[in-house]
């Protein structure tokens, strides 16, 4: 008995498995420290070298971290407690503006593009050693990322902004590295780079994107990636100006050796122009999702990137899932070809409810950001407070929680489904349940 908890085991894989299933039940709290190694080891039995080996597979899994002297402790955030488990149970009759879902009836039909591209795959079958990539969606995705501006490099498939992203990472990151990465920002990536054994430093955001000054502190601490929202960014809204990403370029100059990884998953929904970070850096990746544009459920994304990391991911996805089905990529090809989706109409209705929403909020004296994208970010005193209050009234929000690590409180709600006559009595039930809120730097 180690305290208040136990940890068992004689072979690495078992003490490892043993104080993994403590964090995960609670017993071993973040940043609480485990017992020095060769304490363990003389409880335990074994060498301290089993121990030390113990010790590096957790911080590999991102479910402990090494704190110099101090020794080793429970991450702040281990990935056995995922940020998906903050949420909230939504009641019968409860409307849920929470999930950050696209309005349904702003997706397109997928029945005609899927039915041609299975025409031409039984036409002709796609069978093992064939291309990893659909040559006209590559084609017409390189035509897209030209007119954005984005340099021209090689391209991959993958399964989502997220799979790209977190297979950009590995190529080029060890366990105990750094990654710089937004703050409010996407809790699925803040929750991802622990859970590959890497450390978060977080770089606060405006309603231009992150923030110059933050990054170069980041960056000059020691952090060796960054990842930047460019459009859209998901809680606060954020879109990356013209003037920020010259200071980011600026800053990114200055550290030629750190991994660029921007993510445009808002492609599709948002009419706000893009300012690539891309080529910047040696190492560098662009990943352009289609998910928000034509359902969630296409998990297809479209990456680029300087040849040496675009090689890496390659080689590594042909030793996983080979490839992305080209089914799926022969029918983004011709809903983008088709061009099903009006990009402008789509952004002008999301940007109707934001705006409705935050003028709203304003004239009841309630500060609310968000220049793109579906969702609009409201600091609050007190989170937790403020989304059982809304939940009390009838609305279910997102906590802040999932998308922070060290800013300010805040509650996230998804307009995309907001119908006009709902928007004053939810901008109603936020000012009661928050009251006028302090200003933030988020636009």
């Amino acid at each position: 008995m180690l305290g208040e908890y136990r940890i068992s085991g004689r072979r690495a894989a078992d003490i490892s498995a043993s104080i993994e299933r403590v964090v995960g039940a609670g017993e071993l709290r973040p940043g609480q420290s485990l017992p020095p190694m060769r304490e363990l080891a003389e409880q335990l039995g074994v060498n301290p070298n089993t121990v030390a080996a113990a010790y590096r597979t957790l911080r590999e899994r991102g479910v402990i971290e090494t704190a110099g002297r101090r020794g080793s402790r429970v991450r702040p955030a281990p990935a056995t407690t995922g940020r998906d488990h903050i949420r909230v149970e939504v009641p019968e009759g409860v409307r849920d503006v929470a999930q950050g879902n696209p309005d349904p009836a702003l997706l397109p039909p997928l029945a005609g593009a899927f039915a041609a591209a299975a025409a031409e795959g039984d036409r002709e079958p796609v069978l093992y050693g064939g291309l990893a990539v659909e040559p006209e969606l590559a084609r017409i995705a390189r035509t897209g990322l030209d007119a954005d501006g984005v340099p021209d490099g090689p391209l991959a498939v993958v399964s989502g902004a997220l799979d790209g992203v977190e297979r950009v990472l590995a190529a080029h990151l060890k366990p105990g590295d750094t990654v710089a990465v937004e703050d409010p920002g996407w809790g699925r990536t803040l929750d991802l780079v622990p859970a590959l054994g890497l450390r978060t430093v977080p770089v606060g955001v405006d309603g231009e994107g992150p923030r110059a000054q933050d990054v170069r502190r980041a960056l000059e601490s020691g952090a060796r990636a960054l990842i930047v929202t460019d459009r859209a960014q998901n809680p606060t809204g954020a879109a990356v100006s013209a003037p920020r990403a010259r200071a980011l370029r600026a800053v990114l100059r200055e550290h030629p050796e750190v991994l660029l990884i921007e993510d445009d998953h808002g492609h599709g929904i948002v009419d706000v122009p893009l300012h690539p970070l891309a080529g910047t850096t040696r190492h560098w990746a662009f990943v352009r999702s289609a998910a928000k544009a034509y359902g969630p459920d296409m998990r297809l994304a479209v990456l680029t990137g300087d040849g040496v990391t675009v090689d890496r991911v390659r080689g590594r996805h042909r030793l996983g899932p080979g490839w992305v089905s080209r089914l799926m990529q022969r029918a983004l090809f011709r809903l983008w070809a088709d061009g099903v989706v009006d990009t402008a109409q789509v952004a002008a209705s999301y940007g109707r409810r934001r705006d409705a929403l935050i003028g709203a909020l304003d004239r009841r004296g309630v500060a609310s950001y968000g220049r793109s994208g579906m969702n609009v970010w409201v600091p609050v005193p007190d989170e937790t407070g403020a989304v059982a209050r809304l939940l009390h009234a009838g609305w279910a929000v997102a906590p802040g929680a999932r998308f922070r690590l060290s800013a300010p409180p805040g509650i996230r709600v998804t307009v995309s489904t907001l119908a006009e006559p709902e928007i004053e009595s939810l901008a109603d039930a936020i000012a009661s349940a928050v009251g006028p809120a302090p200003a933030r730097s988020y636009d």
